[in-house]
């Protein structure tokens, strides 16, 4: 019956491509989780009754399997890695030998032993006697283990929760933590473990400056500020230089005017550059009615061009039919002189198009701030969040809205010092630049035209804002400065705190507020000083634990899950929930876990984890040479940069198929790594879902541009980092340390500069110093290696064809990436899968896992393939586990 559930799902995911015996990677994947161990047996129960290690069957089973597969090698004659099987203690419940049995489960059930080149054999029935053995005891042991030892989770904020927490909690929507030192992490790759979490007097120091001047921000002072409007309509920008355009006229006539020849020549020319055509490649004004185009004009040394504000907001106009067009990589600038204030935000409103009614693709607009004060200062800074995909077209033009935040920016260091219109210039600008990528092969639609700009500062949609009346809250008690002080602190210390105050507490922070009130000038100021004493606390930086019950509070469960999945503080609804006591029922945390992953703030957790669990800071420090990928540029990067994380995002959005992670028939793209992966009609810079072609070699996380160049040395592939890189990130099976003194490949060999690269590993790979380790590395690095340094394929390393061949341990050979995918959905997803629930649930906890974790983590494993392995259930079940809710 499986049989043939396996061929119809073979037929349905594509068949067999190739021949009858090489079914698609989508139908290996379907077959692979058929096979499943999780799937097809029971997951193992611990008992109720005091459990007990099973030795009469390892005497009567296990022992005589022992004794013919294993023990010639790694027995009292011969000890193969210095390990010998026959001494371990079979009581795992009890004895000293735990860990060592899981290796041996590893190697056994991952097929590594025995070796393929050993005249012993383990006939399969044996293995999954000895697995289903060793499984049931590690379960029971593992569990016995957790019940007898405890582990904390103390730990305190990393910088990227401490900034989410601020900004969510003051409502600030700007970075405010950026300044403080970068996190080291755990061997695991994680920030957030409890073990690297300390804390030095400095850093100390440090939160209170920070807490201090966020609460600064985060309140206001005084009468709503007057806005100034800036109005810049493209009718008076062309106009502008349409005036200057016919003065350049006159000046040709009384230059020329004594020779008509000449004269004329000078003229024809000057009309010509308000061609369109002649325009067409770089920014220019455009009169869409009379077909006129004229060069816009910014000169950094003076102020003729500039913005002037105004008192009164203006109306949004009709349509005009002049616009401003910028080409593909090119830009239009805004002066604003020294106009705009030292801090407030900026509301840009802007009304744009594409260039044409039809033709391929779309633009994408960036906006930037700077500044020029002299030939060698200049300066821009991006200040949209994203970039803006403009598809409409010009009967139908769009508003669109950006904010930027004036005290977070670097500003012109010559504002208010030197004059407008001389050196230096303290002038600042505005930037509008078309970032799409230029195929060359675009029929239209690549310019974005822009008609119309208002400029508002500073902006606010209410007085006082929100992050102010959150704190100064409505109370009658105004004119009672102690009463209005406890009525502050009352409403904020629980939500910093996450948890109700004991009065005891709240009395301290009134009796310091009635300590400094006198030396500070007004009531805001020394309650801001009290509250940066909250947020400075260790009850609002650390993650802290009750010291009598081995179970979150309800509290402190609404904090790790906040924390787990938004990186921040709880919201009111999960620490209404605690108190009522409810966040303990398993179907009430469901449903909250459901709700966080539907908030936008989701996409923290989606950014934090993937970077981290995949390792991607060695990709932010990436150095490639430009001269051998002179395609790779800053856009490329980004993108690349970008590309795991929405693949990630996705997956859990639409609760995907983790092994999809290994392949998938999707990818999300934009149009730069779309064209760096040879796949057509892709446009703008936003990432979407994009059906692979079938002849493309692209699909899941192996085959990511960005991944494989970050595991490069920038000029080359490095199969040995791709390799290591695949065990310990994906299979969490890092190989060993290398032993002390290891050779190094000879470079200055010639007979070692004639190999190619994988024959130079064979070659290193024969030194027994060597053999053990790489044994296990390489033929995962070299499944890589038709990817180059940058992530492009390739079927040849200069005129020799690539050789992406391998022969793992088992003697089973890969066939390049195909075959490297084929393997793993064919014999490890079980292995991948745990993996991940093992990665996930160490982030989620904030701690680095044991053994004595490892039968919760088993558990986890079995449900999530039992479920059919979907991203947002591996979230749930990990969130309603007992792991989840103990320390």
């Amino acid at each position: 019956m499986k049989a043939c559930v396996v061929i119809v799902l073979f037929t349905l995911l594509g068949g067999f491509p190739v021949s009858a015996q090489e079914p698609s990677l989508n139908a290996t994947k379907v077959a692979g989780a058929l096979r499943s161990s999780y799937r097809n047996q029971e997951h193992t129960k611990v008992p109720q009754k005091a459990p007990t290690a099973d030795l009469d069957t390892f005497k009567k089973e296990i022992t005589p399997l022992l004794k013919e597969s294993c023990v010639q090698c790694h027995g009292p004659d011969k000890q193969k890695g210095k390990f010998r099987i026959d001494t371990l203690d079979p009581d795992l419940v009890s004895g000293d030998d735990a860990k060592w049995w899981v290796e041996v489960l590893d190697v056994i059930s991952n097929g590594e032993m025995p070796p393929a080149d050993e005249d012993v054999e383990l006939p399969d029935k044996g293995k999954t006697q000895i697995v289903d053995w060793l499984s049931r005891e590690l379960q029971v042991a593992s569990q016995v283990a957790r019940s007898k030892s405890g582990h904390s989770s103390f730990r305190r904020m990393t910088n990227y929760e401490y900034n989410y927490a601020l900004r969510d909690l003051l409502g600030l929507p700007f970075n405010i933590a950026q300044d403080l030192p970068p996190e080291t992490e755990s061997e695991d790759g994680f920030q957030n473990s409890s073990e690297m979490l300390q804390m030095s007097a400095s850093q100390f120091a440090e939160y209170r400056k920070i807490a201090r001047k966020a609460l600064q921000k985060a309140t206001v002072r005084g009468e709503k500020p007057k806005p100034k409007y800036f109005e810049i309509s493209m009718e008076e920008a062309t106009e502008r230089v349409r005036v200057n355009y016919e003065k350049q006229a006159e000046k040709l006539k009384k230059q020329h005017g004594d020779d008509p020849p000449k004269l004329a020549t000078f003229l024809e020319k000057h009309e010509k550059s308000r061609d369109p055509k002649t325009r067409s490649g770089n920014t220019h004004f455009l009169n869409q009615k009379s077909n006129e185009a004229y060069q816009p004009k910014y000169r950094y040394g003076g102020s003729e061009f500039r913005w002037e504000p105004q008192a009164e907001k203006p109306a949004i106009p009709e349509k005009l039919e002049e616009v401003v067009a910028i080409p593909l990589g090119k830009q239009h600038l805004i002066d604003f002189g020294d106009s705009l204030p030292d801090s407030g935000t900026l509301r840009v409103c802007f009304r744009a198009h594409r260039g044409a009614a039809e033709g391929e693709g779309y633009p994408s607009l960036r906006l930037r701030f700077g500044f020029q004060a002299s030939n060698n200062s200049k300066a821009s800074f991006q200040v949209s969040d994203s970039d803006y995909a403009i598809r409409n077209s010009p009967d139908d033009p769009q508003l669109y809205e950006c904010d930027i935040h004036l005290g977070e920016l670097p500003r012109n260091p010559y504002r208010e010092i030197s004059e407008v219109g001389k050196m230096p210039n303290p002038s600042e600008y505005l930037v509008f630049e078309n970032v799409g990528y230029n195929h060359g092969k675009r029929t239209g639609g690549d310019q974005i035209h822009i008609d119309w700009v208002e400029v508002t500062t500073p902006f606010n949609d209410q007085w006082p804002p929100k992050s102010h009346t959150a704190i100064f809250i409505e109370s009658d008690n105004r004119d009672d400065e102690a009463a209005y002080a406890r009525e502050i602190l009352e409403n904020f210390m629980p939500r910093a705190w996450r948890r109700p105050v004991k009065e005891t507490e709240l009395n301290r922070k009134l009796t310091l507020f009635a300590e400094i009130r006198p030396y500070c000038d007004d009531f805001q100021e020394s309650i801001i000083a009290v509250l940066a004493g909250v947020l400075s606390s260790p009850q609002f930086l650390y993650f802290t634990q009750s010291a009598d019950t081995e179970k979150l509070t309800d509290y402190e469960l609404a904090t790790r899950l906040s924390m787990f999945l938004w990186c921040s503080l709880p919201d009111t609804e999960l620490l209404e929930l605690a108190e009522q006591g409810q966040l303990t029922d398993p179907k009430i945390l469901a449903q909250q876990t459901g709700r966080l992953l539907a908030n936008p703030r989701i996409e923290r957790f989606s950014e934090h984890f993937t970077r981290q669990w995949l390792g991607m800071q060695l990709l932010d420090f990436l150095n490639v040479d430009k001269k051998a990928y002179p395609q790779f540029n800053a856009e490329l990067k980004t993108a690349m940069q970008e590309e795991p994380v929405a693949f990630f995002h996705t997956l859990l959005q639409e609760n995907g198929s983790i092994i999809d992670l290994i392949h998938a028939d999707y990818a999300m793209l934009n149009e730069r790594l779309a064209q760096h992966y040879g796949i057509k009609n892709v446009y703008g810079n936003h990432f979407r879902k994009v059906a692979i072609p079938q002849d493309s070699h692209r699909g899941g996380l192996l085959t990511q541009a960005g991944l494989l160049a970050m595991n490069s040395d920038g000029k080359d592939s490095h199969p040995l980092k791709r390799g290591i890189w695949l065990l310990e990130n994906l299979l969490h099976d890092p190989p060993p340390p290398p032993p002390p003194a290891v050779p190094e490949i000879d470079l200055a060999d010639p007979e070692i500069l004639k190999m190619t690269l994988k024959e130079r590993m064979e070659d290193h790979r024969n030194d027994p110093a060597c053999m053990s380790c790489h044994a296990k590395i390489d033929p995962w690095g070299v499944a890589f290696e038709n990817f180059d340094a940058v992530g492009s394929w390739r079927d040849k390393i200069g005129e020799k064809p690539v050789d992406s061949s391998s022969l793992l341990f088992n003697k089973q050979k890969l066939h390049g990436m195909e075959g490297l995918k084929r393997f793993l959905l064919d014999n490890r997803q079980d292995q991948f899968t745990r993996a991940m629930v093992y990665k996930v649930t160490s982030y989620a906890l904030g701690r680095p896992l044991s053994f004595s974790d490892r039968s919760e983590i088993e558990a986890i494993t079995a449900d999530l393939r039992q479920k059919g392995d979907g991203l947002t259930e591996l979230i749930t079940l990990i969130v309603t586990s007992d792991l989840f809710s103990s320390y």
